[in-house]
Protein backbone atom coordinates (compact mmCIF):
# COMPACT_ATOMS: atom_id res chain seq x y z
CA UNK A 1 0.00 0.00 0.00
CA UNK A 2 1.15 3.52 -0.77
CA UNK A 3 -0.17 6.25 1.53
CA UNK A 4 0.07 9.82 0.29
CA UNK A 5 -0.13 12.96 2.42
CA UNK A 6 -2.00 14.53 -0.49
CA UNK A 7 -2.57 18.14 0.55
CA UNK A 8 -0.19 20.15 -1.66
CA UNK A 9 1.55 17.02 -2.95
CA UNK A 10 3.17 17.97 -6.28
CA UNK A 11 3.75 14.41 -7.54
CA UNK A 12 0.30 12.78 -7.61
CA UNK A 13 0.44 11.80 -11.32
CA UNK A 14 3.89 10.30 -10.85
CA UNK A 15 2.67 8.26 -7.86
CA UNK A 16 -0.18 6.83 -9.92
CA UNK A 17 2.14 5.97 -12.80
CA UNK A 18 4.66 4.11 -10.63
CA UNK A 19 1.97 2.41 -8.52
CA UNK A 20 0.20 1.12 -11.62
CA UNK A 21 3.46 -0.27 -13.00
CA UNK A 22 4.02 -2.17 -9.74
CA UNK A 23 0.38 -3.15 -9.18
CA UNK A 24 0.22 -1.34 -5.83
CA UNK A 25 -2.78 0.28 -4.17
CA UNK A 26 -2.66 4.02 -3.45
CA UNK A 27 -4.54 5.94 -0.77
CA UNK A 28 -4.53 9.72 -1.05
CA UNK A 29 -5.34 11.37 2.29
CA UNK A 30 -6.29 15.06 2.42
CA UNK A 31 -8.25 17.69 4.34
CA UNK A 32 -9.95 18.96 1.20
CA UNK A 33 -11.25 17.73 -2.11
CA UNK A 34 -9.36 15.32 -4.31
CA UNK A 35 -10.03 14.45 -7.93
CA UNK A 36 -11.93 11.14 -7.96
CA UNK A 37 -10.44 8.14 -9.71
CA UNK A 38 -12.21 5.26 -11.41
CA UNK A 39 -9.20 3.06 -10.80
CA UNK A 40 -10.10 0.46 -8.14
CA UNK A 41 -6.49 0.56 -6.94
CA UNK A 42 -6.83 4.25 -5.96
CA UNK A 43 -8.69 5.37 -2.86
CA UNK A 44 -9.30 8.95 -1.70
CA UNK A 45 -9.81 9.67 2.00
CA UNK A 46 -11.01 13.11 3.11
CA UNK A 47 -10.39 13.76 6.79
CA UNK A 48 -11.58 16.61 8.99
CA UNK A 49 -9.84 19.97 8.96
CA UNK A 50 -8.57 19.20 12.46
CA UNK A 51 -4.91 19.81 13.22
CA UNK A 52 -2.83 16.91 11.84
CA UNK A 53 -5.94 14.90 10.93
CA UNK A 54 -4.43 13.58 7.68
CA UNK A 55 -1.11 12.87 9.39
CA UNK A 56 -2.84 10.97 12.20
CA UNK A 57 -4.92 8.92 9.73
CA UNK A 58 -1.80 7.86 7.84
CA UNK A 59 0.35 7.25 10.93
CA UNK A 60 -2.33 5.00 12.47
CA UNK A 61 -2.28 2.73 9.41
CA UNK A 62 1.27 2.79 8.02
CA UNK A 63 3.29 -0.33 8.78
CA UNK A 64 6.14 -2.44 7.49
CA UNK A 65 5.58 -3.19 3.82
CA UNK A 66 3.89 0.16 3.17
CA UNK A 67 5.26 3.27 1.49
CA UNK A 68 4.41 6.75 2.76
CA UNK A 69 4.90 9.90 0.71
CA UNK A 70 5.06 13.11 2.72
CA UNK A 71 7.07 16.30 3.10
CA UNK A 72 6.00 16.47 6.76
CA UNK A 73 8.99 15.46 8.91
CA UNK A 74 7.01 14.61 12.09
CA UNK A 75 4.71 12.34 10.06
CA UNK A 76 7.74 10.79 8.37
CA UNK A 77 9.21 10.06 11.82
CA UNK A 78 6.05 8.35 13.01
CA UNK A 79 5.89 6.21 9.87
CA UNK A 80 9.59 5.29 10.00
CA UNK A 81 9.03 4.19 13.61
CA UNK A 82 6.18 1.98 12.38
CA UNK A 83 8.48 0.30 9.86
CA UNK A 84 7.17 1.95 6.68
CA UNK A 85 9.35 3.09 3.80
CA UNK A 86 9.08 6.91 3.62
CA UNK A 87 10.00 9.45 0.97
CA UNK A 88 9.32 13.09 0.37
CA UNK A 89 8.10 14.47 -2.98
CA UNK A 90 11.68 15.44 -3.88
CA UNK A 91 12.88 11.83 -3.55
CA UNK A 92 14.43 12.36 -0.13
CA UNK A 93 14.22 9.09 1.79
CA UNK A 94 13.52 9.19 5.51
CA UNK A 95 14.76 6.20 7.50
CA UNK A 96 16.15 5.26 10.90
CA UNK A 97 19.59 6.63 9.98
CA UNK A 98 18.45 10.16 9.15
CA UNK A 99 15.05 10.89 10.70
CA UNK A 100 16.61 12.22 13.91
CA UNK A 101 18.71 14.75 12.01
CA UNK A 102 15.77 15.68 9.76
CA UNK A 103 13.66 16.34 12.86
CA UNK A 104 16.40 18.40 14.49
CA UNK A 105 16.89 20.49 11.33
CA UNK A 106 13.14 21.05 11.05
CA UNK A 107 12.98 22.21 14.66
CA UNK A 108 16.01 24.49 14.20
CA UNK A 109 14.45 26.02 11.09
CA UNK A 110 11.19 26.63 12.96
CA UNK A 111 13.10 28.31 15.78
CA UNK A 112 15.03 30.54 13.37
CA UNK A 113 11.82 31.59 11.63
CA UNK A 114 10.14 32.35 14.98
CA UNK A 115 13.06 34.54 16.08
CA UNK A 116 13.26 36.33 12.74
CA UNK A 117 16.72 34.98 11.94
CA UNK A 118 15.42 33.23 8.83
CA UNK A 119 12.68 34.05 6.34
CA UNK A 120 12.10 30.32 5.77
CA UNK A 121 11.94 30.31 1.99
CA UNK A 122 11.97 26.86 0.43
CA UNK A 123 13.48 26.13 -2.96
CA UNK A 124 10.98 25.77 -5.80
CA UNK A 125 10.02 22.23 -6.84
CA UNK A 126 12.14 21.42 -9.90
CA UNK A 127 12.20 18.88 -12.75
CA UNK A 128 15.26 17.37 -11.04
CA UNK A 129 13.15 16.86 -7.87
CA UNK A 130 10.44 15.13 -9.93
CA UNK A 131 12.99 12.83 -11.56
CA UNK A 132 14.62 11.98 -8.22
CA UNK A 133 11.18 11.22 -6.78
CA UNK A 134 10.29 8.85 -9.62
CA UNK A 135 13.54 6.96 -9.17
CA UNK A 136 13.13 6.75 -5.39
CA UNK A 137 9.50 5.62 -5.52
CA UNK A 138 10.30 2.94 -8.08
CA UNK A 139 13.14 1.66 -5.87
CA UNK A 140 10.92 1.63 -2.75
CA UNK A 141 8.16 -0.22 -4.61
CA UNK A 142 10.61 -2.91 -5.68
CA UNK A 143 11.92 -3.12 -2.09
CA UNK A 144 8.51 -3.66 -0.48
CA UNK A 145 7.45 -6.21 -3.09
CA UNK A 146 10.41 -8.52 -2.29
Amino acid sequence: MIYVDADACPVKPEILKVAERHGMEVTFVANSGLRPSRDPMVKNVIVSNGFDAADNWIAERAAAGDIVITADVPLAGRCVAAGAQVTGPTGRVFDTTNIGMATAMRDLGAHLRETGESKGYNAAFSPRDRSAFLETLDRLCRRVKK
